[in-house]
């Protein structure tokens, strides 16, 4: 039992070895043109990341303008309920003082 426990490790540590050693036995070609894509993955990802960068301020800024509108809509939203409040307090007062006359029989 221990004997083919000990050959199990052995041939695992052998073809480890051999698979890692691999990569070395291949002809040129085959190195320049894994060289090749790892190379093209490195620019893909600069590339990408440089695109991310584009995206991300595109965002900023639409996000700006965004919240310009947003801050001019307020004011204008503001505005708009400060007018109105003055016209509702307006009537009211104009309501109080004809319903007075009407009571007290003063014109």
């Amino acid at each position: 039992m221990k004997k083919d426990v000990d050959m199990r490790i052995i041939m695992i540590a052998l073809m480890l070895a051999l698979w890692l050693a691999a990569p070395g036995w291949a002809d040129n070609g085959v190195k320049e043109k894994a060289r090749e894509v790892g190379q093209g993955f490195k620019k893909l990802g600069k590339e990408f990341k440089e695109g991310g960068k584009e995206v991300g301020q595109g965002f900023k800024k639409a996000g700006q303008e965004a919240g310009q509108e947003a801050k001019k809509t307020g004011r204008s939203i503001g505005e708009w309920f400060r007018d109105t409040g003055k016209k509702i307090g307006d009537a009211f007062r104009e309501l109080g003082r004809n319903i007075r006359k009407f009571f007290t029989g003063k014109e």
